[in-house]
Parts: structure tokens; C-alpha cells; sequence
């Protein structure tokens, strides 16, 4: 990769050995190898047999997970909120790997529209709840810092599965959750 970055470094005009670009292609390597991570994990890995047999089939939700991906179209960031949440059907899961989970389909290359399912299918097939939940806030640099340079555009995207998809009552407690803004 650094090769191409070398490459690519000369065809926007720079000169890719002088002084402040010389660890560039490095850096730049090493920053994708990362934000790109989350191909070389699986759902499997991530929960770490964290799924525990629990009688409580009432909503569980984690709101404003932080997410950081690449746009698969330009390569460039977005960022936002993802809220979660599930009906246990006699499962539960460690909450902190609903972040994790987040961040593996994050660190590859996506659309905000693909994470989202994904996210959502990967809990429903892990656990086999009465319903999943998942939302996203996101603002896009490919729409902030180019194209129509629109810096206050956010785009929403939601998956309700079972319960959340068939119960107008389930999926209005849920998004009344998630956009309250009470702190313990």
C-alpha cells in the first residue's frame, strides 16, 4: 500500500520525498490497515461467548455508541450515533459487546444504510430476540468537504426487526429512549 500512496502522493503533485512526506505513505498505510480492521473479525469474535441465558425479556437499549467509518464511494469518514436495542428471548449479551459489534462492521468500507442491517441481523441471528432495533446518526464528510458541502446535514438511517417492526408501541418507547436526553 505504501507503494500506491507514494504513487498517489505524485499524481496529486507532491513530491512525496521531501521532508513532511516522507512517513506519509506509512502513516497512511497504518491508518488504513486500521480503519479497515474490522474485515479481519467476525460476530463470532467479537462476542466472545458473551451471551448468558437470563430471564428478562424486557427492552435493553445502549444509545450513542460512537461510530466512525469510511464511505465506501469516496473513501472519506463518517461519523455519528448508533443506538441499540433488543427484546431478550431468554438471551442476553455483555453491553459493551453492542459497541464492539459496532465497531467491526464500522471498521470496513461502508454505506451508513449496509452498517446499519448489518449490525441489526448480526444481534438477531446471535441471540434470537422477540425484536432488534438499530439507529444511526451520521454526518458524512463526502457531503460536508466536497459535493454539496452541506456541513449540518445528518443522515438517519433505522432496522426494526420482529417486535420493533410489528409493534407501533415497541418501537415508539424506543426512539422516546433514544432521543431523550436525561443522564444519570
Amino acid at each position: 500500500m505504501q507503494r500506491v500512496i507514494v504513487d498517489l502522493l505524485k499524481e496529486l503533485g507532491e513530491d512525496p520525498y521531501r521532508e513532511g512526506l516522507l512517513k506519509t505513505p506509512e502513516r497512511v498505510a497504518s491508518a488504513y490497515a486500521y480503519l479497515t480492521s474490522g474485515y479481519q473479525r467476525t460476530v463470532e469474535e467479537v462476542l466472545n461467548g458473551a451471551i448468558f441465558t437470563e430471564d428478562y425479556d424486557e427492552m435493553v437499549v445502549v444509545k450513542d455508541i460512537e461510530v466512525y467509518s469510511l464511505c465506501e464511494h469516496h473513501l472519506l469518514p463518517f461519523y455519528g450515533k448508533t443506538h441499540i436495542a433488543y427484546l431478550p428471548a431468554g438471551k442476553i449479551v455483555g453491553l459493551s459487546k453492542l459497541a464492539r459489534l459496532v465497531d467491526m462492521f464500522a471498521r470496513r468500507l461502508q454505506v451508513q444504510e449496509r452498517l446499519t442491517t448489518q449490525i441489526a441481523g448480526a444481534l438477531q441471528d446471535a441471540l434470537q430476540p422477540a425484536g432488534v432495533a438499530v439507529v444511526i446518526e451520521a454526518h458524512h464528510f463526502c457531503m460536508m468537504m466536497r459535493g454539496v458541502e452541506k456541513q449540518n446535514s445528518k443522515a438517519i438511517t433505522s432496522c426494526m426487526l420482529g417486535a420493533f417492526r410489528d409493534s407501533r408501541m415497541t418501537r415508539e418507547e424506543f426512539l422516546q429512549l433514544i432521543h431523550s436526553h436525561r443522564t444519570p
